[in-house]
């Protein structure tokens, strides 16, 4: 069995501390206090997309049992499709954007079209692992030419004739049914994809899956019984979305000037993750563990770390909105006296 960790799920990070600092109870609100409707107009459910219905649709679903106006999918899959499906409500719809480049993960049933060694199966299988060249299908998205995606990781679960149950780890963007023709054509015999599911999309994994009508019955036992329970299970503060990013947090005073869009310089920062590499996309928090905002690190950890100034993120989508935290106002260096008043 090959090493199933999908690329953010193998780097194990520590939070370094650049200048201690507490937060103050006066502003902002740690994720965990918020209230269902904040929930509900500013979060993320991972739903188990049942096969029937497109992306599009589901995403509809969730809008009109929580009764809102917007909410975005992460990573479209096909009606016959089933698994996870991150959607995110209300004002976090942005945060899709965060998950749609993250590795995905699905389990597959290939159907061969002719009985083949295992041996010789296996053997094909493998070379498929690493960066291989698709041709998007005809029905399909995006423009059709060819492009390279990685292969972390697939593994065989069962076997059975011509039925062949599959996990495969890889890229965004990957064809599954495009790959298992690939390896039938390999193999001599062709294949086809006879089901498919995803089992991880991002963060987002089978363990916080739920249903649609796990969702409807939550609003149902919140809104007309006043039980929070099952509704706070299924809709996840909009943080969850960011879990699989480095993170780098900063002081209560820096807050309100990057909610107005201004780029993160290494003096508003108080701790940062280790590993961190220039240009990767990191998510830039509140000491009480709120999503400011996503941008592009223009240092690596060890440069924040030792730097006093200088640009750390270029802010890419801000999350939080303006003047939850005081805004700092900069003293100007010298106060100029009109003559008159001399």
């Amino acid at each position: 069995m090959s090493d199933t960790f999908l690329p953010f799920e193998k780097t194990k990070r520590q939070v370094l501390v650049k200048k201690p600092a507490e937060t103050s109870d006066k502003f902002g609100r740690s994720p965990d206090k918020r209230s269902v409707e904040e929930l509900i107009n500013y979060g993320i459910i991972n739903v188990d997309k049942p096969e029937g219905p497109t992306s599009h649709q589901v995403s509809a679903y969730v809008q009109k049992i929580l009764h809102i106006k917007k909410s975005g999918h992460s990573g479209t899959l096909d009606p016959g499709v089933t698994g996870c499906l991150p959607v995110a409500t209300g004002i976090a719809t942005r945060i899709v954007q965060t998950l749609l480049p993250s590795g995905k993960e699905y389990i597959c049933m290939m159907h061969l079209h002719k009985e083949v060694d295992e041996y010789e199966l296996r053997k094909v299988i493998t070379t498929f692992i690493g960066k291989i060249k698709q041709l998007p299908p005809i029905k399909s998205a995006v423009k059709r030419q060819w492009r390279f995606r990685k292969i972390y990781y697939i593994d065989i679960l069962d076997m059975d004739g011509k039925d062949v149950l599959f996990k495969v780890g890889c890229q965004a963007g990957t064809y599954i049914r495009k790959l298992v023709h690939d390896i039938g054509k390999t193999l001599g015999c062709g294949a086809h994809m006879a089901e498919l599911r995803r089992t991880k999309a991002g963060p987002f994994n089978e363990d916080t899956l739920v249903t649609l009508q796990d969702l409807h019955d939550a609003y149902h036992y919140w809104k007309e019984e006043g039980n929070d329970k099952y509704i706070r299970h299924c809709i996840k503060p909009v943080e969850f979305g960011v879990s699989h990013l480095a993170k780098i947090w900063v002081f209560d005073t820096t807050v309100d000037s990057l909610c107005h869009g201004i780029n993160l310089k290494v003096p508003g920062i108080s701790k940062v993750e280790s590993d961190i590499q220039v240009d990767d996309l990191v998510a830039v928090m509140s000491l009480k563990d709120e999503l400011i905002a996503i941008g592009s690190a223009k240092m690596i950890t060890n440069d924040i770390l030792k730097n006093e100034r200088g640009v750390a993120v270029m802010i890419d989508k801000v999350f939080m909105q303006p003047n939850i935290y005081p805004r700092i106002e900069k003293k100007p260096d010298k106060i100029a006296i009109p003559n008159e008043y001399k």
